[in-house]
Order: structure tokens, then sequence, then C-alpha cells
């Protein structure tokens, strides 16, 4: 006697979609594995440490940039970072839709970018994705959200806090929830480095 098998909406699957759903129940498991090394990885004490096990994760990171400690990821791969650029402690980098930081970029403590959410509209609750693009000589305060779609425009402030919803204009200063502008950068051509970071960050 055989047993039709269900998803969670209480639909019928035929064999071909049986195979489909266990094969992506075992990637899912090992990726669910391979995101908590890399997690753990995060505890690493050294910039350098920390670099190699990333880079096998597929994330590009560039010359000179470095993750801080205790970074979370949702996912391999996706990610792509810049010359020169600094994330800080307790990141959150969701690069499940892609997530590309730029050069001379200074993430601060806290901050999640998040480029997935559910569609709150949709009868399965289902995923959407959206990347999020930093560009060049951004600065993102303490405890900032980005979420899915944005992109931060060269040279731009987000201030500490802040929920970006929207795109940011180059060398804007937003703040608030949601974020909205508040002023405007008066240097229009940055050249400087952030240079080096501390040895166990």
């Amino acid at each position: 006697m055989r047993i039709p098998m269900k998803d969670k909406n209480g639909q019928t699957l035929t064999t071909r979609q049986c195979i489909h759903k266990v094969k992506k129940r075992l990637y899912a498991l090992y990726e669910e594995v391979a995101m908590f090394t890399i997690n753990c990885a995060g505890y690493l004490p050294f910039h350098s440490l920390r670099k190699i096990a990333y880079t096998r994760a597929g994330y590009h990171i560039g010359k000179g940039s470095t993750i801080h400690t205790h970074a979370i990821f949702y996912a391999l791969g996706g990610l792509h970072i810049g010359n020169d650029s600094i994330v800080g402690e307790f990141v959150t980098l969701d690069t499940r839709g892609g997530l590309t930081i730029g050069n001379h970029v200074d993430i601060a403590s806290g901050v999640m970018i998040y480029t997935s959410q559910h569609d709150i509209h949709s009868p399965t609750f289902s995923d959407v994705y959206g990347k999020v693009t930093i560009e060049d000589y951004v600065f993102i305060g303490p405890r900032t959200i980005l979420l899915p779609g944005v992109t931060i425009g060269k040279g731009a402030i987000v201030g500490a806090g802040a929920v970006v919803t929207k795109n940011v204009e180059p060398f804007s200063i937003v703040g608030g929830v949601p974020a909205k502008v508040i002023g405007k950068r008066t240097l229009t051509d940055p050249q400087y480095a952030l240079g080096r970071t501390r040895l166990l960050r």
C-alpha cells in the first residue's frame, strides 16, 4: 500500500518531487553544519585565521580588509568585500541574496545586514531576496539594520541605530527609524585609507 507524501501545506507530492525534497533536505543539513563551523570561526583570535576560514566558505575579502570577531553568516558564498574595509564585532552578514561591500567602508559593531525576508502577503509565507550593495567610503554606525534590496551610495553616513529600508544617496547622512536624510556630507572626494586594525579584534 502506497502512502502519499505531502508537503507542509498538505499538497500531495509526486515521486520526483519527493526525491527533490530529500536532496534539498540533505543539502540544507550540509549547509547548517558548514554554517555552524564558519560562525565558530568568528571566535578565532587572529584576522588571518578567520580570513582563511571565510575564504574557504566562498567569501571574497579584499586586500587589507578585516571582519572582526563574532560575525554571524547565514549562507555560504555571496559576499564580496573590497580593499581596506573594516567590519566590526557582532555583525550579521546575510549573504543569501548577495552582499557587496566596497573599498574603504567602515561598518561598526552590531550592524545587521539582511538580504532575505518573508513575503508577508504570500499564502505560503515564502522567502524573497534582495541584494544589498554598500559603495566605497561609506560609514555605517553601530546597531544599524539594513533591509534587503538597498544600496548605500558612495560616501554616505548611516547613523547609529537607523533602520534602512530604501536606497541612500551618495554622501548623504541618514538616521532614524525608518532612516531619513538628516544632512549632507561636506567631503565629496574622499581619498583616505582606514589602515591597519587592532590585532586581536
